[in-house]
C-alpha cells in the first residue's frame, strides 16, 4: 500500500505536502506527536512554508516543538529559520546529525552544488547513532544511514514499525517513479551499501518506510523497496554511466532514464522533462566527485 494523501498514517505520525518548488507531492513533511509534543521532520524550502503553517493548524497539530533534519541538502533544511520565525510562540529545538552541523552553519557548499540559496542555521542539537529522542514517552531511535550524504540520519519508532528515511535509501514518489540518491556533493558509495544492509536486518521489525520524496510505503510495497534498492542503485548507475559516455547531454540522459526504468511515469507527457534532467544533472554531478565519471 503506498499513503500519498495528506493526514494521519498512523496512531502518532501525520504527513502533509512540503510542496518543494511549488509542486504537489514532491517533500513530504512529517510530524510525529506523542501526548501533546511533536517533532517536524524536515523543513522544505522557505517559499512553502505558509503553506505548511496552514496545514498544521488544518490539522490540528501546531505549533510544533522540535524539527528534525534528515541531512543537510537544501530541500530539506531551506525553510527552518523562516519557519521559526513565524512560529514565533515556541521555541523550536532543531536537531540533525552530528556531521551535519558545519554544513547547517556554513551551507555555502551545497548552495554552490545545488544554485541554492539557504542561509546558515545555529543552535542545532547534534545526535549520533544510537541516541534516542523522548517525545513524552514515544522513544524513536537515531540511525547513521550515511552514503547519500555523510550527515543523513534515519529514525526509527519501534512503536508504529516504521522507519524516516529522508533520502537515504531511495525517492519513490508513486508505482511509476522512483529516482537514485547518489547526490552530490557527498555521495559515498561503500557507505550507501552499509545502509542497505541496516536496512535489510531491520526487515523484519518494520511494517512501513516514511520516505522525503514521496509518501508512505507498507506492507509488501515496503518489503519490496528493501529487496529492490541494491539493485536498482547499481542498475541505475550503471546505466548512467554508459549512457553519458554515449552522449553526456542532460536530455539525453533524461530521455533514456525515462524509457529503461520509469516508462508509465507521466512525467515526460506533463511537460515536465526539465525537471528529469535537472536530476541527472544532479546525479552525473554526485557520479563525477565521487569518482565513478
Amino acid at each position: 500500500m503506498y499513503i500519498n494523501k495528506e493526514g494521519k498514517v498512523n496512531d502518532n505520525t501525520w504527513m502533509i505536502d512540503g510542496y518543494l518548488f511549488g509542486g504537489k507531492g514532491t517533500l513530504s513533511i512529517y510530524i510525529i506527536e506523542n501526548e501533546g509534543e511533536r517533532m517536524m521532520i524536515d523543513a522544505s524550502e522557505k517559499t512553502s512554508i505558509p503553506k505548511i503553517i496552514d496545514k498544521l493548524k488544518k490539522f490540528k497539530i501546531y505549533p510544533i516543538n522540535k524539527i528534525l533534519l534528515t541531512h543537510s541538502h537544501f530541500d530539506h533544511v531551506d525553510g527552518v529559520n523562516l519557519l521559526q520565525k513565524l512560529m514565533n510562540d515556541t521555541n523550536i529545538e532543531v536537531l540533525a546529525s552530528e556531521n551535519a552541523i558545519k554544513n547547517l552553519k556554513n551551507p555555502s557548499n551545497i548552495n554552490a552544488v545545488f544554485e541554492a540559496e539557504t542561509e546558515p542555521i545555529e543552535d542545532v542539537t547534534p545526535l549520533k547513532d544510537h541516541d534516542v529522542i523522548d517525545l513524552n514517552g514515544l522513544k524513536l531511535e537515531v540511525l547513521n544511514f550515511f552514503g547519500h550524504t555523510m550527515d543523513s540520519i534515519a529514525l526509527f519508532d519501534s512503536k508504529n514499525k516504521n522507519i524516516f528515511t529522508g533520502d537515504a535509501i531511495i525517492d519513490k514518489s508513486s508505482i511509476h517513479y522512483f529516482q537514485p540518491t547518489y547526490m552530490p556533493p557527498d555521495f559515498h558509495e561503500d557507505a550507501l551499501l552499509g545502509t542497505f544492509q541496516r536496512l535489510r536486518n531491520m526487515k523484519n521489525k518494520l511494517n512501513s518506510i516514511s520516505l522525503a520524496h514521496y509518501g508512505v510505503w507498507t506492507g509488501e510495497d515496503c518489503v519490496n523497496i528493501i529487496d529492490n534498492m541494491e539493485e536498482l542503485h547499481f542498475n541505475t548507475k550503471n546505466s548512467i554511466i554508459k549512457w553519458y559516455k554515449e552522449n553526456p547531454s542532460f536530455n539525453y540522459l533524461a530521455l533514456k532514464f525515462h524509457e529503461k526504468f520509469i516508462p508509465n511515469s507521466k512525467i515526460i507527457k506533463l511537460g515536465y522533462i526539465g525537471i528529469l534532467e535537472q536530476q541527472m544533472k544532479w546525479l552525473v554531478e554526485g557520479l563525477k566527485r565521487s569518482g565513478f565519471i
